[in-house]
């Protein structure tokens, strides 16, 4: 797993103990230290790789067709963990903290494993003990038209308007799936995580059903190039992706509910 995070991108994340967190360092809080959370990421079933071959890929077959996805790459951004009964998410909007949020991050480009296993994206310690019940997060474009953008197209100017890149083989021919989805996805925890001031670090596993991503409501594969940019199959894909994502407790990180 890499995270490829942006020229201006601050250390780890942000945790918000305010109504309206700033741009300023953050500062411990006053009494309990809080607890620790750590963010890792999966691709759920994987297969693992053919004697003889040094990595792992996602391979997937209808029996006709054979899909392999060696690079799964996301541009993510305002990763949220959001506390369970705070009235004030209730007034929440995108890209204003308003005290219900324990971190953020972004944009960066993350490269999900396809192997199956769970990898630590960034751990935040100061978490406020209570219950956060939702995981909030942005599948993000780049765009040269947004300054807060910049340091990250200049990191990665290939992933200017660029969301989700996936590289693989299809039938034994070369693919890149390329998308500018823009998502806000709110995924439930159930059970809630509950954060204790001074327990053990916790994870919450962010997972991609890449498995589900190129195949027809009948279940059968389709070729990737097709739902690229006007082709037939770009929004099916698209609906796909946005609807195989998940979130869970996963305290031992390997890719599984607790």
């Amino acid at each position: 797993m890499k995270i490829f995070p942006n020229a201006g991108w601050v250390a780890a994340a942000l945790v918000c103990m305010t109504a309206a967190c700033s741009d300023s360092e953050p500062t411990s809080p006053a009494g309990p230290t809080g607890g620790t959370v750590s963010l890792s990421i999966s691709a759920e079933a994987a297969a693992a790789p053919s004697p003889g071959v040094g990595s792992f890929s996602a391979v997937y077959s209808d029996g006709s067709n054979t899909l392999e996805m060696s690079t799964v790459r996301v541009v993510l951004r305002e990763i949220e963990l959001e506390r369970l009964s705070d009235e004030s998410c209730d007034t929440h909007v995108e890209g204003n903290d308003d005290g219900c949020e324990s971190f953020e991050t972004g944009p960066v480009l993350v490269d999900f494993p396809t192997d199956g296993s769970a990898a630590t994206m960034v751990t935040i310690t100061g978490v406020p003990a209570g219950v956060y019940d939702e995981v909030e997060f942005n599948i993000h474009k780049p765009s040269s038209g947004l300054a807060e953008d910049a340091p990250f197209l200049q990191a990665h100017p290939d992933y200017a308007e660029i969301s989700v890149r996936v590289e693989g083989t299809y039938n034994g021919g070369a693919f890149t799936y390329e998308s500018d989805l823009m998502d806000n996805q709110e995924i439930r925890l159930d059970p809630a995580l509950d954060i204790a001031d001074g327990a053990p670090t916790t994870n919450v596993t962010l997972q991609l059903g890449i498995g589900d991503w190129f195949r027809a409501a009948d279940g059968s594969l389709m070729d990737p190039d097709s739902a690229n940019k006007g082709g037939e199959n770009e929004s099916v894909v698209a609906n796909n992706i946005k609807a195989s994502i998940d979130a869970f407790e996963d305290r031992d990180r390997n890719g599984s509910v607790d």
